[in-house]
């Protein structure tokens, strides 16, 4: 009969107990999917402050569920509509308000509200949860309307729309839900207050509409005749540079046809020249040609006609050397006869000055004899008989004074009791250069009988002839100025 070894029966009982251990653990391993939470309750530990834990909840991992002391539950993460009819509700200004409006909600996953959630909400259906926020959510939405008036929630929804999710949030972690969504569909009122509110505001905007358009039409405008006159001026500007452009092309044309003809007239300058230089260069050859033919020729002829003519040419020059003796001769005397009779002039008029010179010193001579032999005396006699020629000079120097009119006032002021004429025409006079200075001139001395200077008075005192002389002197150029 057949026996089994003890040995291999404990190996296979161990095994078996490993492996049943081993499945246990894995049936009591449970992981988390993401759109639930896994709630453990039971022995689940204690919090920081010693007291009991009453869940312990997993989102997104996995964790051990001892038996006997500890089961588990799922919360669902699907999000929550719940449709919210607010009717009548009272506004600040005592205004009731219909709001009706949809609200998002689902079990929140932040670690002290999914606690919430866990102590609150464990084991309710879908039903009883959505219940269960509706209630809160319109509690809060009655409230936060309550403290805003209409305009504001109907102009301003975001305000609106804040200050519901903040209050109804707020209430709604507390039972470990979040507020994920709200959407107010129309809000309307029983007296039409809304209503009026809308047609002013259409009103509003229809009018500012209006300006709107006008504003733009009349920028339109403005912008139009800008964008005319800008296009008039670019076109001009344009047509400024094109005409300027066509200047500048004409300019360098009329400068290329320039240079072209300077080029032109150049060539044909250069052409004429070298036509002229050749054909000169031609005449001259040929000149030479003839000059060295009219040498060859000359040399013939004059080896030709030089027997003949070197006869006649010696005669001729010898009859020209005769004729040309001849004239030189001629020409001799000629000269010499005049220089001759220069001489003779000349040595008769020196006779005749040195005759009247001496005629001159022997009629001085006699003067200084008959003048006592003192030369001065001689001199002052000779000088005595020019006096009425000197006289003579000094009256033609006032005689053709011309004197149109003269009008006198004399009050008999002058000197003594004369009148002021006579020392008016006594001063005239007196410019006349006195006697004594122009023998001092001369460097000679007035003769005694002529007068003397006086030394009181600085004008020199004449003798009485040259007084009388100069006295009638002044009654002729009186009686013609009168």
């Amino acid at each position: 009969m057949f026996s089994l070894d003890p040995s291999f029966m404990l190996i296979s009982v161990a095994v078996i107990l490993v492996l049943s251990l081993f499945m246990f653990i894995v049936s009591r391993y449970r992981r988390c999917p993401s759109d639930k939470i896994m709630v453990i309750y039971g022995k689940v530990g204690t919090a920081k402050d010693g007291t009991a834990l009453s869940a312990k909840c997993i989102h997104g991992g996995a964790a051990f569920i001892w038996p006997i002391f500890q089961a588990y539950e799922y919360l669902d993460l699907t999000p929550i509509s719940i449709s919210v009819d607010l009717r009548n509700a009272l506004s600040r200004q005592n205004i009731r308000i219909d709001v009706p409006s949809i609200f998002t909600v689902g079990i929140s996953t932040e670690p002290g509200v999914m606690q919430n959630a866990a102590e609150r909400l464990l084991g309710l259906k879908l039903a009883q949860i959505q219940e269960l926020a509706k209630d809160i959510i319109f509690g809060q939405l009655r409230l936060v309307i309550a403290t805003m008036d209409i305009e504001e929630i109907n102009t301003d929804r975001d305000k609106f729309l804040e200050a519901v999710s903040r209050n109804v949030e707020t209430e709604l972690k507390k039972i470990g839900l979040r507020l994920i969504n709200v959407n107010v569909t129309d809000i309307t009122d029983e007296s039409g207050y809304i209503v009026a509110l809308g047609k002013e505001a259409a009103a509003k905007a229809i009018n500012d509409a209006k300006k709107s358009v006008a504003e733009k039409e009349r920028d339109g405008s403005i912008g139009e005749a800008n964008a005319k006159r800008d296009q008039r001026i670019q076109v001009a500007a344009a047509e400024s540079e094109a005409i300027k452009g066509e200047n500048e092309a004409k300019a360098q044309i009329a400068q290329s046809n320039a240079t072209l003809r300077e080029m032109e007239a150049e060539a044909t300058r250069r052409a004429t020249a070298a036509e002229k230089i050749a054909a000169a260069r031609a005449l001259q050859e040929a000149y030479l040609a003839e000059r060295e033919a009219e040498v060859a020729r000359a040399a013939r002829e004059k080896a030709t006609l030089e027997a003949d003519e070197l006869v006649k040419a010696e005669i001729q020059k010898r009859k020209m050397e005769l004729e040309a003796e001849a004239q030189a001769e001629k020409a001799r005397r000629i000269a010499k006869g005049e220089a001759d009779a220069i001489y003779l002039k000349m040595a008769a008029e020196a006779r005749g000055i040195q005759e009247m010179l001496m005629k001159q010193a022997q009629g001085y001579a006699e003067l200084v004899k008959a003048t006592g032999g003192d030369p001065l005396s001689a001199t002052r006699m000779m000088l005595a008989d020019k006096m009425e020629e000197l006289m003579k000079i000094q009256v033609e120097a006032i005689k053709n004074i011309k004197i149109d009119k003269v009008t006198v006032w004399d009050s008999m002021g002058g000197k003594d009791g004369s009148p002021a004429t006579a020392n008016f025409l006594s001063g005239m006079l007196k410019s006349i250069p006195p006697m004594n200075e122009m023998f001092k001139m001369a460097g000679m001395d007035l003769p005694e009988y002529l007068g003397k200077e006086s030394k009181d008075v600085e004008t020199p005192i004449v003798a009485e002839t040259v007084t009388t002389q100069t006295e009638s002197a002044v009654e002729e150029v009186a009686a013609e100025a009168g």
